[in-house]
């Protein structure tokens, strides 16, 4: 999927690239980033976060920040999960993460197969970009970061849920936590889990 508008051949200085990260965890935010890189300081070994360790991660969060011409990280709340779908509230993270950048895009690549309403420039959807682009690569990295940091600070609060480990997915581990412990406000309660959890402990069902 793209929107049409942009030369590639006239060249790209502020080209955006643009991934969020949580769809699938039973609690907590999802994250989004977007990354403009500068073309005169490439960073190598930006892919997907997921192919990466957490150490180099860490590493490479940091060069993103202190070189990229421009980023921003931004967020839907769980709230706004379970009032909109996971899918819209993604978009809407990515969407307010470009809105965010101190600079405003020429072009936006954003990984996936849909593309954020309301973007401010052209933007084409590319499926697996962040292990193809290095800007949605550089996206990835810094909102996978940003979001298994606070599901560790998230797990120092509760640590009888063990987030920390599970970063929020639905894990054997996780869901017997919720099981023994109910669910926190942290909880997607439009999950199915949550769902049937909030059910069992109220004996009503729930839309």
């Amino acid at each position: 999927m793209s929107q049409t508008g942009f030369d590639f051949e006239a060249g790209a200085r502020r080209l955006a690239g643009i991934d969020e990260v949580g769809r699938g965890p039973l609690a907590g935010d999802v994250v989004a980033a977007a990354v403009i890189l500068d073309p005169e300081r490439p960073i190598p070994g930006l892919t997907d976060s997921k192919a990466l360790t957490a150490r180099r991660r860490d590493a490479l969060s940091e060069t993103i920040k202190e070189q990229a011409l421009a980023w921003c990280i931004a967020r839907a709340s769980v709230a706004e999960i379970d009032e909109l779908n996971i899918l819209q509230a993604s978009l809407l993270a990515m969407k307010r993460a470009v809105l965010g950048l101190s600079v405003t895009p020429d072009f936006c690549q954003v990984d996936g197969n849909k593309l954020p309403p309301g973007l401010p420039c052209a933007a084409e959807a590319i499926v697996q970009g962040d292990a193809r682009v290095p800007a949605i690569g550089a996206a990835s990295i810094l909102a996978k970061v940003q979001r298994d940091r606070e599901l560790v600070e998230l797990d120092r609060q509760y640590p009888q849920y063990g987030f920390a480990r599970h970063k929020g997915y639905p894990t054997a581990e996780h869901l017997a936590a919720i099981r023994e412990h109910g669910i926190l406000e942290h909880h997607r309660r439009s999950y199915g889990p949550v769902r049937a959890c909030l059910e069992a402990a109220t004996g009503e069902k729930t839309a």
